[in-house]
């Protein structure tokens, strides 16, 4: 079968990290009889470069009408690039913010996941970590603060900024069934995360959820405070199966919950919007300082292409051969630098790929 997947390398390690993917992708092709087609479009500081906008229009419409978008990473050094010296609607991250947007990707999935041959890489003591855990982060990611009214003015002499918290019914009940459903695959646990003893927004959060919840009762719900979840999430994290939340809230724990795995470079990321359509992308940056230098992870964007196919395109079994591909060539002792420790056998951004698509 043939699928179309819009391609954005995007910025720094962006370009490298992308290609590695497409070359698991390809074998993926190869060995199950799938036809991936890919169609590079710019975003970030190369479409800045070429365009003088961080998207455009164009390319927004050719990922319509693909059946999924792969993603690298964008922007630069912020104390350095030119791009941060235009105004924040044409800066790189803008490109991201519109694009989010226009694709109606409104859930975003970033799952958690420590790997035994990882663990010493974990900053959280073996005794809070034996075993393991495994957590799906759900963030709401076209509402919230983020998408807000905002302003700055000088009042009564003195400056003032504002930004607007919103959120209604209707954005919630949304992720929330997704959140649901994803924990229906997993172990039928949801914590949904809030500021309720502060927030009306919050509030209007947890009883959209409450309605929701009664629609899966074989799903367990709980609620925790924002700030009792960051020090959960470095406490005990093997408690958590789905967190579910909201923008910017997911945008803080989802990092967090990415540093106690020991890698960030190890995480995938999905943002979905109704249906099948989804963006893939790692849970990193666009790492310039590396950039080229062949030290790049490859895994948390092939990783972010295995949740390609299993939410965009239902190839379960496929999905699953590229996990199973990565624990294997871990179990082997090959690591990038990031992940590189003594006794182990480093390897380049290139040669990783190549041995994940050598094992698919």
């Amino acid at each position: 079968m043939a699928y179309q997947i819009t391609v954005i390398k995007g910025d720094g390690i962006g370009p490298e990290i992308v290609d590695e993917t497409i070359k698991v992708l390809d074998a993926v092709g190869e060995k199950y009889g799938h036809q991936f087609n890919y169609e590079r479009v710019l975003m970030g500081g190369e479409s800045i470069d070429a365009y003088g906008v961080p998207i455009t229009d164009e390319a927004i419409a050719i990922a319509k009408k693909s059946d999924a978008v792969l993603l690298g990473a964008i922007g630069g050094d912020t104390t350095t690039s030119p791009w941060y010296q235009l105004s924040p609607n044409l800066r790189p991250e803008a490109g991201l913010l519109k694009i989010r947007k226009e694709l109606g990707l409104f859930a975003n999935l970033r799952p958690a996941y420590l790997y035994e041959e990882l663990k010493g890489a974990c900053p959280l003591k073996e005794e809070i970590t034996k075993g393991g855990f495994d957590m799906m982060i759900m963030r709401e990611l076209t509402g919230g603060i983020y998408f807000g009214d905002r302003k700055t003015e000088e009042v009564n002499g003195v400056m003032k900024a504002t930004d607007i918290l919103t959120y209604d019914e209707n954005e919630i009940r949304r992720i929330a069934k997704w959140g649901f459903d994803i924990a229906m695959k997993r172990r039928k646990s949801v914590i949904s995360v809030d500021k309720a003893n502060v927030l009306d927004s919050s509030r209007l959060w947890r009883k959209v959820v409450e309605e929701v919840a009664k629609d899966y009762p074989e799903v367990k719900l709980e609620h925790m405070l924002v700030d009792n979840c960051a020090m959960q999430l470095v406490r005990d994290p093997k408690q958590f199966d789905v967190i579910l939340t909201e923008n910017m809230f997911g945008d803080i724990l989802s990092d967090e919950a990415s540093m106690v795995t020991g890698s960030i470079g190890m995480l995938s990321s999905a943002s979905l919007a109704e249906g099948k359509f989804g963006l893939y992308e790692p849970s990193h940056g666009s790492a310039p300082d590396i950039a080229g230098t062949g030290k790049a992870n490859p895994i948390a964007t092939i990783l972010s292409a295995a949740m390609m196919l299993r939410y965009s395109f239902d190839l379960d079994e496929e999905a699953a051969k590229i996990e199973a591909a990565v624990g294997q060539v871990l179990k082997e002792g090959y690591r990038t630098s990031d992940i590189y420790e003594e006794g182990t056998k480093k390897v380049t951004t290139s040669e990783m790929g190549s041995l994940i698509a050598q094992r698919v």
